[in-house]
C-alpha cells in the first residue's frame, strides 16, 4: 500500500510531462543545414546567388537562436593573406559574394518558421531588423529546406539547403 502511494505522484508527474511534450509543436527548422544551391531573380533574369559552387551553413538551435554564413565557394583568396589588408577589389568581391548573420527566430503553432530578428550581420544595415514570413518563407520537406527571400527592392533569392548528416 505504501508503494502505491509513493508511485502515484511519480505517475501523475510523468503523465503531465508527456502531455506537455505532446502539446509542443515539432520545430521543423531546428538543426544544421548546408547550402546546396542559390539563385537570384532580378528583372526577369536568374543568376547564381553565390557563384557556381555555393558554400554555406545555416544552424537553427533548439534554444531559438540561429547562425548563417553563406559564401561563394570560388571566392579568390586575398593576396596579402591578411583579412584586414585586402585590396579594394578583394574587399568589394568578398562583401558582394558572402553574408554572415546571427540572431533569434520563432516558429508558429505548426513548428514552421515564423520569422527572425537579426542581432549581428556582416551587412550592418540588417542589424536589428525583424523579418517575417512576408520577407522570408522557409519550407522544409524532409531533409531539404528551401528559403524564399525577397529584398526590399523586389529581388527574389531562393536558397536550397540539405540537412547536414
Amino acid at each position: 500500500m505504501q508503494m502505491r502511494h509513493a508511485l502515484l505522484p511519480i505517475l501523475v508527474g510523468m503523465s503531465a510531462m508527456s502531455s506537455i511534450a505532446e502539446a509542443a509543436p515539432r520545430n521543423q527548422v531546428v538543426g544544421t543545414w548546408r547550402m546546396v544551391a542559390a539563385e537570384i531573380e532580378r528583372d526577369g533574369k536568374v543568376v547564381p546567388a553565390y557563384g557556381q559552387r555555393p558554400s554555406g551553413m545555416l544552424i537553427f538551435a533548439p534554444d531559438m537562436h540561429y547562425v548563417e554564413v553563406l559564401t561563394d565557394g570560388d571566392l579568390p583568396r586575398f593576396a596579402s593573406n591578411l583579412r584586414g589588408q585586402g585590396t579594394d577589389e578583394e574587399n568589394r568581391t568578398a562583401m558582394a559574394t558572402s553574408i554572415g548573420m546571427f540572431g533569434s527566430y520563432t516558429v508558429d503553432e505548426n513548428g514552421d518558421f515564423a520569422g527572425d530578428r537579426v542581432e549581428g550581420s556582416t551587412f550592418p544595415n540588417w542589424v536589428g531588423s525583424v523579418r517575417t514570413q512576408k520577407d522570408i518563407r522557409i519550407v522544409v520537406n524532409g531533409d531539404q529546406m528551401t528559403n524564399y527571400f525577397t529584398r526590399p527592392d523586389g529581388t527574389k533569392i531562393t536558397i536550397i539547403f540539405e540537412r547536414a548528416k
